[in-house]
């Protein structure tokens, strides 16, 4: 299988990148310049409010909006009386002696940075320290008071009203590693299984002698890697530690101390692995960034890296630009027949299959279970592409064996294992539903591509011509009870204004001659379908009140 990253910065204003598996899209990450992008960075906060009742704290970060602490995000280091200091905190000054209620020989290790499950760290934290009794976080109102410091990272980016999600565990990602240090100790990843694996990198991660009061994590990256590469993986991330340390004890008040690298960084330092054959970016100076940073942490790879000079725009040429605008659709094909249909509303995604033009030769059963495999493969590629979050409801055809459901909840849960982001399924519910949730980091990519439409504020339909003109007279019924009216002007649509000259012209008559007024009907093409203007007058021509 060919495997491919392609990265586009051919506009300034905006990032893509994209991974080609045989030719088919199979992931896209965008990023526009002009959207403030906080995950991952690490600012220095202020308590400025305090919710008992939610055990959450909002936190000022010097971004201009302020951030959410929940009580599960509070690492264990700011329980200590008298305070916390921050700057001592980034050194490691208290982290070697903190309890933290896990055993030393690894059975419980964290997550990849960003990775680990706020689900996962409260069990952690449930769990009975070393003493025998477990051990309960106090109240969020005796651990904070308002205009405390915290040190605190961003998980999540803030959607619509709400703030960013902050998180006081702090991690930094490298290629092969992750920093954490208030874990204290070293690691592996847990999405590593293999047990002697696990020991042999737990024991090859001790023998770089780590800094006391340090912790650090074995990424998935890590387990193939020679202890060298291992070892240059932690140096880099100690030169980045120690310059946020000092970055941290210079500066006052809330405010940034560390920013993630931009998205081309990231996502080779995240996603690349050594199944892709090759990187294509068609922008010089894009180009040497990414160049550096492999001559850095993977030189092996550096020959992979290959700056797209053609004529053809990269997109265009791999026939990606087509399928990147088909995306956002809301019924997608699928390869033999049938279909999904995704709609996304503001709590939860609602995913249909439907069979339509699918046949086999098989019985109806048997139809059913070939298409609804085919369709979870499909779901689980269009959630990644969509970066579509929180609850997702899959509606499949209804199947009767229980050995087909478990088969469809499978292919389901093996097309997900490719996902970065935190998934959980449920099994078929008696409805045929199988029920699922996607950790939501950031805003869906149809939320930062589009906005909402100015016509029908992003509900897909509008008002018909009759219910709009429907809604006209009773305005000017309204309007007519008013003392003093003399005339009243109304704005509407074409089509709007046609229905009412043509099929409402006598009612509109009738109230002119009741109310002693005239009325006045004013179109535009410009006008959306449910334009609505009413401007009254009195007698003297003075501006009255519309009514309600």
């Amino acid at each position: 299988m060919k495997s491919e990253m392609l990265v586009n910065v051919s506009q300034p204003e905006e990032c893509r990148i994209a991974i080609v598996e045989d030719g088919q899209l199979e992931e896209l990450y965008i990023e526009r310049a002009s959207a403030d992008n906080y995950v991952g960075n690490i600012y220095r906060g202020r308590i400025v409010n305090l919710e008992p009742s939610i055990q959450a704290a909002f936190v000022d970060f010097g971004v201009g909006r302020n951030g959410f602490l929940h009580i599960s995000d509070v690492e264990a280091q700011y329980f200590r009386q008298g305070g916390f200091d921050p700057a001592e905190a980034m050194m490691g000054g208290r982290n070697a002696d903190i309890d933290t209620g896990e055993d030393d020989n690894g059975g419980e290790e964290g997550e990849e940075g960003e990775e680990r499950p706020r689900q996962q760290r409260q069990q952690r934290h449930r769990r009975p320290p070393r003493g025998g009794r477990p051990r309960v976080k106090p109240p969020i109102q005796e651990i904070f008071r308002r205009g405390d410091e915290v040190l605190v990272q961003v998980i999540k980016e803030g959607i619509g009203t709400k703030g960013p999600t902050l998180s006081t565990y702090i991690s930094i990602p490298g290629r092969y590693l992750v920093l954490m240090p208030a874990l204290g100790r070293v690691g592996v990843s847990r999405k590593i299984e293999d047990d002697q694996l696990r020991r042999q990198l737990r024991d090859t991660l001790l023998e770089l002698n780590p800094p006391k009061g340090l912790g650090f994590i074995v990424r998935t990256a890590g387990q193939d890697r020679a202890k060298k590469e291992l070892s240059r993986d932690m140096a880099y991330l100690l030169r980045l530690w120690k310059v946020i340390a000092r970055r941290l004890k210079k500066t006052n008040g809330p405010g940034v101390i560390y920013e993630e690298s931009d998205m081309i960084i990231r996502t080779i330092r995240d996603i690349f692995t050594a199944d892709i054959d090759s990187i294509y970016i068609d922008q010089p100076d894009a180009y040497e960034r990414a160049k550096e940073f492999l001559q850095l942490v993977m030189p092996r790879h550096v020959n992979r890296l290959q700056l797209y000079d053609g004529r053809e725009p990269l997109f265009h040429k791999y026939k990606l630009d087509e399928e990147i605008a088909g995306i956002h659709k809301r019924k997608v094909p699928l390869r033999g027949g049938g279909s999904i249909v995704i709609d996304q509303t503001e709590a939860l995604v609602a995913i249909d299959v439907n069979s339509g033009n699918f046949r086999t030769g098989d019985d109806a059963e048997t139809s059913a279970f070939k298409l609804n495999v085919s369709a979870a493969k499909e779901i689980a590629r269009q959630l990644r592409l969509r970066d579509l979050g929180g609850v997702v409801v899959n509606d499949f055809i209804d199947m009767r064996r229980e050995k087909h459901r478990r088969g469809v909840e499978r292919a389901l849960r093996d097309a997900m294992r490719r996902d970065r982001a935190r998934t959980k399924i449920l099994r078929t519910s008696p409805f045929g539903l199988i029920e699922m949730t996607r950790q939501r980091i950031r805003p869906s990519l149809k939320t930062s591509v589009y906005s909402d439409c100015p016509c029908c504020t992003g509900r897909g339909v509008v008002k018909t011509p009759e219910s709009m003109a429907i809604e006209v007279v009773r305005l000017l019924m309204l309007s007519s009870q008013q003392p003093k009216i003399a005339r009243v002007t109304v704005k509407v649509s074409e089509a709007v204004g046609a229905y009412l000259n043509n099929k409402k012209r006598r009612e509109i008559m009738r109230l002119e001659d009741d109310a002693n007024m005239t009325v006045q009907i004013l179109t535009s093409s410009s006008f959306f379908p449910e334009h609505l203007e009413v401007e009254l007058r009195d007698v003297e021509g003075r501006e009255m009140t519309p009514p309600v």
